[in-house]
């Protein structure tokens, strides 16, 4: 079975040093921090917002609504995904919904779920609407583009239907989902930090951004769109490591 971690480039320190000196350069270039904070000036926020406990207290806030709609919403597409593999009107009931989703402006969404969700749970819905498609079409495409010869073979020869996911959809699906996973934590992030900004839900990280807009603050802006960076990449690398943990225990089993 696939590396769930296979094929991913490492992020290179000197790509990472090279743009830091080019938004530096920039910084300098521009001459007015309220309009392009310089990287040593953000620095110096991020470092004095982590000692506040409302830092922390805002990131454990978005954290957990946003990782939840991304949880919630590969659960449901995987269900999805293998009810219209075997289903051909379920996927044809499920085309023009995710289609529309895909489609509708994530704005758009937000200012709608408001009439019905509260400020704080937005990010959750927001979050599970951008990750499912997503999740839902890969997942399908990979259960499809499996071997037929395999299936005939587990066919043939009497597999349970347990042991053929085990050993035959779950290695054909694995980069699919790997692929899915990759794809949309970046997204739901993004989405879910936009409807936090729109919905500004109390102690969210969502309502600093907002807060450091209205104030022209363009260092704590930045600082907490590091944050958002730095919590993203942080929640893929553990979760694609925990992906790969689980997968190697089944293989063992």
């Amino acid at each position: 079975m696939r590396s769930t971690t296979a094929g991913k480039r490492p992020i290179r320190l000197w790509a990472v040093a090279l743009w830091l000196m080019v938004w530096q350069a920039a910084s300098w270039a521009v001459g007015q921090e309220i309009l392009l904070a310089s990287p040593f000036a953000v620095l110096i926020r991020l470092g004095e917002l982590m000692q506040e406990a409302s830092f922390w207290r805002a990131i454990l806030f978005s954290f957990v609504r946003i990782v939840s709609g991304f949880l919630l919403a590969l659960s449901a597409g995987c269900l999805l995904a293998a009810a219209a593999s075997f289903c051909g009107p379920i996927r044809d009931l499920l085309e023009p919904l995710l289609l529309t989703v895909k489609s509708v402006p994530v704005a758009s969404f937000v200012i709608l779920c408001l009439i019905w969700i509260p400020s704080r749970n937005l990010s959750v819905f927001i979050s599970f609407l951008m990750v499912l498609p997503i999740v839902y079409t890969n997942l399908l495409e990979g259960i499809r583009s499996t071997d037929p010869q395999l299936l005939e073979m587990a066919e043939l020869f009497g597999v349970p239907p347990l042991r053929r996911v085990r050993y035959i959809y779950l290695s054909q699906v694995l980069p699919y989902l790997r692929s899915a996973v990759t794809v949309s934590l970046g997204l739901c992030w993004k989405a879910g930090a936009a409807a936090e900004v729109i919905g500004i839900p109390k102690g969210s990280i969502g309502e600093h951004l907002y807060q450091a807009k209205i104030y022209l603050d363009t260092p704590d802006l930045f600082a907490w769109t590091v944050v958002i960076l730095l919590v993203s990449l942080l929640f893929e690398r553990l979760f694609l490591f925990g992906l790969h943990l689980l997968l190697q225990t089944i293989e063992r089993m």
